[in-house]
């Protein structure tokens, strides 16, 4: 059947589909991006003590709203909620580049990070809705494409673009882009509109979002406070008519699986990219440029194993075998990495880090397609947000334990101080990554659907 432009429905979802994937290119990207442009970010408006709240607060912005923009789409139709949040994260990307003050670009930072949460969220739970298992395997390949492939390309193209224009450029550069991609996902993006009259589970995002902000800020009180408001979060959830995360989700094994393996994920792969870039600046001797060049390789590595993942299990149906091998790859490249210093050779520290690159894009998107099956599609954005928010509640959680480890065991400022501060990250990367495999290990051995 043709649309009423006379296009047929494919070629519209084509066309949206490429304004989704550049939004989500750019708000992954933007996770990493700062990596190695905080130096020079930290040089211009000071803030030595509170830089790391540029990469946090983003992060952290995106775990709280996820689940807003999950329950939002299910709710009123995602075509509306994935324009909302494209168009603040440009308006945010406007206000990181004319911030004057460490305060105010971490203000800033945080609705960047509102609109990116519902990208990720929204744009996977649009893949799953028009597209079944194996037919929406190929749309999530280039959705991990973008997701891996911008997150560790991130130090590349910051570390580039602040030695070629300032810092203020790795967020320009996200405004016309971010608006061709609202243009164009307005114009093309066809999808059921939904109206309900379930009331919005005020309550549980409040208490969520507290228990989010305590959890990660990972101090002793604000921990306590964390782990008391999701214990109340979960007592809502019980008794809400149209709750944020519904927790018979959880009955289901594969979904309460692949929720585990992707926070997992998310707290080795993507929590650890700022130390690499560290490792190679510091007990490597790099300069920013290089650093980000020296990264690319597992960029690479990401790109590839992601696609190839992706046309796998659109032919076979088959999917553990993905997750296996990520958590096992990732173990072999997290412990060589534990053993570099500054004597190492740069290209065997570039041979472990294509591994860590492989591992990485292995199961990026995989594990959100998994836990998408069999549910109804008035649940795909809860599902998606869920699978979403723990990876990105991971992500800030790598942030937070490997920034404590580094602090505490750092010792002098030599290259050799940098280089065994940095191993006991790469130590704390091992436990996390055995409890990705053991979930992995015990996904349904099912294949995923033709249809929906």
């Amino acid at each position: 059947m043709s649309t009423a432009l006379g296009a047929p429905p494919r070629v519209h979802h084509t066309l949206a589909l490429v304004g989704l994937f550049a939004a989500v290119l750019l708000g992954m990207l933007d996770a990493q991006v700062v990596a190695t442009a905080l130096p020079r970010m930290v040089g211009e408006l000071g803030g030595a003590t509170s830089f790391a709240w540029v990469t946090t607060a983003y992060l952290l912005a995106g775990s709280v709203s996820a689940p807003v923009y999950g329950k939002l789409g299910d709710l009123f139709g995602r075509k509306r909620v994935v324009l909302a949040a494209i168009a603040l994260f440009v308006l945010g990307s406007l206000a990181c580049a004319l911030a004057p003050t460490m305060p105010l670009l971490i203000t800033a930072r945080v609705l960047q990070g509102v609109g990116s949460g519902g990208l990720f969220v929204t744009v996977a739970a649009i893949i799953g809705e028009l597209f079944p298992g194996r037919e929406g395997a190929r749309y999530f390949a280039w959705f991990s494409l973008c997701f891996a492939g911008s997150s560790l390309a991130g130090p590349v193209v910051g570390g580039v673009l602040t030695d070629l224009a300032g810092w203020r450029s790795i967020f320009l550069v996200n405004v016309p882009i971010g608006l061709i991609a609202l243009v164009i996902v307005a114009r093309f993006l066809q999808l059921e509109r939904r109206r309900t009259t379930a009331p919005f589970d005020f309550a549980g995002i409040v208490v969520l979002s507290g228990a989010i902000v305590g959890l990660t800020l990972a101090t002793p009180l604000s921990a306590s406070i964390g782990a008391v408001l999701l214990v109340v979060f979960l007592a809502i959830e019980r008794r809400a008519a149209a709750p944020v995360i519904p927790l018979r989700l959880f009955r289901a094994r594969m979904f309460s699986l692949s929720v585990l393996a992707s926070a997992a994920a998310g707290f080795v792969f993507l929590g650890s990219v700022n130390y690499l870039a560290l490792f190679l600046q510091t007990a490597g001797g790099a300069g920013p440029s290089e650093a980000g060049l020296l990264l690319l390789p597992m960029t690479l590595a990401v790109a590839a194993s992601s696609m190839v993942a992706g046309r796998i299990i659109g032919k076979t149906g088959a999917y553990r075998w993905a997750p296996i091998l990520s958590m096992t790859l990732g173990l072999a490249a997290a412990l060589a990495m534990s053993t570099m210093d500054e004597t190492t050779p740069l290209p065997l520290v570039v041979a472990y880090l294509v591994v860590f690159g492989i591992a990485a894009g292995l199961n990026i998107q995989v594990l959100s397609m998994a836990a998408q099956q069999n549910v109804a599609r008035t649940d795909l954005g809860a599902v998606s947000a869920t699978v979403g928010f723990l990876r990105s509640l991971g992500t800030t959680a790598g942030l937070t334990v490997f920034g404590a480890v580094f602090t505490n065991a750092f010792g002098i400022d030599s290259p050799s101080g940098y280089a065994s501060a940095l191993n006991g990250v790469f130590w704390v990367m091992v436990p996390a990554l055995v409890i990705g495999l053991v979930a992995s290990l015990f996904l349904p051995r099912v294949a995923l659907r033709r249809h929906h």
